[in-house]
């Protein structure tokens, strides 16, 4: 789609910009743009005032790294949770998505990506030498790997139990109720609640 400057150069930035979030086309940035002309101004700088509030005001937490207003993500500073259990997850989408089951009270590892070499991730780029750290300071009984059940994942599945095997602490994954190659953030919460509930030893092949 091609406006050739003649739908005017604020509505070509406006869609321009939009066009540059994952999955959305220049049909979509155009439908974007035009509600937002429909709506009041007030509405306007609501809207604009919270995406640039989330860029400069949003921290990630100093324990776990999950998304956060405060240094400690609601989570962690919750006394209510079990922080002798830990799920270690690829990303914040994932723990979102095991928070809406309900079916977990521990706490979480947000490593930040999974060990990818031809993506150029390794294990040094991920927050794993933190997760290390938590379970060295004592009082962790279960680490719970709930990684994508990728290629990817289970490796970064398998560094990760070598690094905390002599821990002391049990090392679980999630039941396979999640297919093979699925992520959890499309996983449906009944599935993910009953792989959280029914998690098994993880062995090392």
């Amino acid at each position: 789609m091609n406006f050739d400057g003649k739908s005017g150069k604020y509505l070509e930035d406006a869609i321009m910009q939009f066009s540059t979030l994952p999955g959305i086309g220049k049909k979509t940035a155009l439908r974007f743009a035009l509600h937002l002309l429909r709506k009041q101004e007030h509405e306007v700088e609501a809207f604009a005032s919270a995406v640039v509030s989330l860029k400069k005001d949003t921290r990630f937490c100093n324990i776990c790294h999950n998304i956060s207003d405060e240094d400690i993500c609601h989570i962690c500073s919750d006394n209510s949770r079990d922080t002798a259990k830990i799920c270690v997850v690829e990303g914040i989408h994932d723990v979102m998505a095991i928070e809406s089951t309900s079916q977990f009270n521990g706490v979480y590892h947000v490593l930040g990506g999974i060990i990818s070499p031809m993506d150029g991730i390794s294990p040094s780029d991920l927050n794993i030498m933190t997760l290390v750290d938590r379970i060295n300071e004592g009082g962790v009984t279960e680490v719970i790997l709930a990684l994508p059940t990728t290629m990817e994942g289970d490796t970064t599945n398998y560094y990760i139990n070598r690094k905390i095997a002599d821990k002391g602490a049990e090392i679980t994954i999630l039941a396979r109720g999640v297919a093979i190659g699925d992520e959890l953030q499309y996983t449906d919460e009944i599935t993910l609640g009953q792989s959280i509930l029914n998690r098994k030893p993880f062995v090392n092949k």
